[in-house]
C-alpha cells in the first residue's frame, strides 16, 4: 500500500516534516511493507521557506538587510537550485518590530529587495514570495527602490522610506533597475483577495494592526492611490484593483506592476513546486493535517488544499490534528474524510506541544489508525493475511 503524508506544521510545535515523520513512523508500526512518503507542506505564511526547501533539498541561508525600522536584520531564505524561497516576513516582518514602535508610516520593505538582489547574486532566476506578516504599508516602494527602480520626489530625489515617503512621489523610473530582473520569474503566496487601495485596501484593513493610527489611514490610502496613477505610466496594465493587490501592505501590487509576479495562494505554490499531484495520483491513501482543525481549516488552508487534490483523483483522505475545534465538520465538505486528534489524554498545552511529546502522540494515532487500514487490507502487524 502506497500511502502520502502532506503534513502542514504544529505552529510552535513540529515541523511540516517533523509531523510528517511521526505519523509516517506510527503507520510503519501498524503496516511494516506499507510504502510511505513524506511530502512537506506548507500554506505560503509562516514556516514555508524551511518547509519547501526541505521538500526540494535546497539549504537555507541567511543574508543581513535593512530591516522593517532601518536597522540591518538578519534573513534566511531558501535556495533550491535556481529557486528562491523568501518569506517578507523575514526582513519586514511585524514581529520584528517592538509592540510600541509599530508604524507604517515608517517602516520599509527596503530588505525584501536585498534579499531578491542576494539571490540573484547567488544565482537564482525563480522566486517564491510569502507575503505573511509584513509590517509595512509602502506599496512595496522599499522593494523597488532596493532593485534598482527610481521612485523620486519633484526636486529629482530618491523619496524617503515607509508609507509617508510616498506623499513625496513625483516620478518613478526603471532605467536603472537591475538587469537580470529581467531573466526572473516571480510568483506571490498571497491568500487574500483585497485591493491596493479604499474601504478594503490594505491601509484600511491591515494598517491598524501594523500601528496605523486612524488620521493616517485616509492619508496612506490617497498616497497609495497617487503611486498607482504614477505606475501606471510606465506600465500601463497595471491594476490596482486586482485581487491581492493590497496583500502586505501594497506589495503584492508591486510585484505584479513592476516585476510581473503571479500572485496565486501559497498552498497552491507549494503543491506546484513539490509535485504533489503526481504523488497522490500514484497514492493508494492520502494523509494530511495540521495543529489544529477547525473550519478555519476548510476555508483555502493547506490541508484542505491537499485533500481537495486528492479528490481529483478519487484517494480517501484522512488527517491528524493536536486539536479539533467546533466547526472541523466542515472538513468532510473540503475532501477530509475523516479526522483525528493526536493528543491522548488531559494535558496542559505546553505539554502537550513539547516537540518530543507532540511527534509521539501523531505517531500512536497514526499507528491506531493504520491497524484498522492494514486489517482491512491484509497488511497489519502481526495480523492475518
Amino acid at each position: 500500500m502506497k500511502v502520502l503524508i502532506a503534513m502542514d506544521s504544529f505552529k510552535g510545535s513540529l515541523s511540516s516534516l517533523a509531523a510528517g515523520e511521526a505519523v509516517r513512523a506510527g503507520l510503519l508500526r501498524a503496516m511494516p511493507k506499507a510504502d510511505a512518503v513524506v511530502c512537506p507542506l506548507a500554506d505560503g505564511g509562516e514556516g514555508t521557506a524551511e518547509a519547501l526547501t526541505a521538500g526540494l533539498h535546497g539549504e537555507m541561508v541567511s543574508v543581513e538587510v535593512t530591516g522593517p525600522l532601518g536597522a540591518p536584520v538578519v534573513c534566511r531564505y531558501g535556495v533550491a537550485g535556481s529557486l528562491a524561497i523568501v518569506e517578507m516576513a523575514g526582513a519586514a516582518g511585524l514581529p520584528q518590530v517592538p509592540a510600541e514602535k509599530r508604524d507604517p508610516m515608517a517602516t520599509t520593505t527596503f530588505g525584501v529587495g536585498e534579499v531578491i538582489r542576494d539571490a540573484i547574486a547567488r544565482g537564482c532566476r525563480r522566486f517564491v514570495i510569502g507575503l505573511g506578516g509584513s509590517a509595512t504599508n509602502d506599496g512595496g516602494a522599499g522593494m523597488l527602490q532596493a532593485l534598482g527602480f527610481d521612485l523620486l520626489d519633484e526636486d529629482g530625489a530618491p523619496i524617503p522610506r515607509g508609507a509617508a515617503g510616498l506623499a513625496r512621489l513625483r516620478t518613478i523610473a526603471a532605467g536603472r533597475v537591475l538587469p537580470e530582473l529581467r531573466g526572473c520569474t516571480f510568483r506571490a503566496a498571497c491568500d487574500v483577495e483585497n485591493p491596493l487601495c479604499g474601504p478594503l485596501g490594505c491601509s484600511a484593513v491591515f494598517g491598524p494592526q501594523k500601528g496605523a493610527k486612524a488620521a493616517d489611514i485616509p492619508k496612506m490610502d490617497g498616497w497609495l492611490r497617487g503611486f498607482a496613477a504614477l505606475a501606471r505610466t510606465v506600465f500601463p496594465e497595471s491594476d490596482a484593483d486586482f485581487p491581492g493587490s493590497g496583500a502586505a501592505g501594497g506589495m503584492g501590487f508591486a510585484l505584479r506592476t513592476f516585476l510581473g509576479a503571479s500572485l496565486k495562494p501559497g498552498v497552491s505554490i507549494v503543491l506546484e513546486e513539490t509535485g504533489l499531484a503526481e504523488k497522490i495520483r500514484t497514492a493508494d491513501m492520502v494523509v494530511t493535517g495540521e495543529g489544529r482543525l477547525d473550519a478555519q481549516t476548510a476555508m483555502g488552508k493547506a490541508p484542505a488544499g491537499v485533500a481537495r487534490l486528492a479528490k481529483r483523483y478519487g484517494k480517501p483522505v484522512v488527517a491528524f490534528a493536536g486539536g479539533i475545534a467546533d466547526g472541523a465538520q466542515a472538513c468532510h465538505a473540503a475532501g477530509i474524510d475523516a479526522f483525528f486528534p493526536a493528543v491522548r489524554g488531559v494535558t496542559t498545552l505546553e505539554e502537550a506541544m513539547r516537540p518530543e511529546t507532540a511527534a509521539e502522540n501523531l505517531a500512536a494515532a497514526a499507528e491506531q489508525v493504520f491497524r484498522l487500514v492494514g486489517t482491512a487490507h491484509g497488511e497489519v502487524a502481526g495480523g492475518a493475511c
